[in-house]
């Protein structure tokens, strides 16, 4: 029941963050569009503005603007497979189907090791030093997902993808 809550938290705080990022058009949010979501959160000391204590505003430009493009998309990919290959793992593993789940646990180890990948590959093309740092810091968390659903962190994860829609939106 646990591993059934834990797959059902990831769902909704990943479908959340891949579904805001995906209903973007091409063109930045108007300034006060995050205004809500960048407000101080808990345990953050009320700091002004983003939650990297980046004003909301400003813009990502040329080449990141693609680089933050690519990342959102290749997350939102990455995110519909990697939950699709949890949820079969978790009803075999019910099911006491160990060989499904473990080709289950593989497939979803594949998805986020690609995700994993764009997201260095759009780190090493990004010009901006946040987006490169936090790009690297997305990759680090993705790594740590593996397959064990216990081992998610999806305060984090959501964290760090409300950064990067933060900062892809400016």
């Amino acid at each position: 029941m646990r591993r059934l809550l834990a797959v059902t938290m990831v769902v909704a705080v990943l479908a959340v963050g891949a579904g805001c990022s995906a209903d973007r058009s091409g063109g930045a949010a108007p300034a006060g569009a995050t205004a809500e979501v960048s407000g101080p959160a808990a345990g953050s000391g009320g700091a002004p503005g983003g939650l990297t204590g980046t004003p909301v505003g400003g813009g990502v430009t040329g080449g990141n603007a693609q680089v933050c493009a690519e990342a959102q998309q290749a997350g939102a990919t990455a995110v519909r497979e990697y939950v699709a290959e949890l949820g079969r793992m978790v009803a075999a593993v019910g099911a006491g189907d160990t060989a499904t789940a473990d080709a289950a646990r593989t497939r979803a180890q594949t998805a986020l090791a690609g995700w994993r990948a764009a997201l260095r590959e759009q780190s090493a093309r990004s010009t901006d030093p946040q987006l490169k740092t936090l790009l690297s810091d997305l990759g680090t968390e993705v790594a740590a997902l593996g397959g064990d659903v216990e081992s998610i962190d999806e305060t984090e994860l959501d964290r760090l993808q409300q950064r990067l829609d933060q900062l892809c939106a400016r």
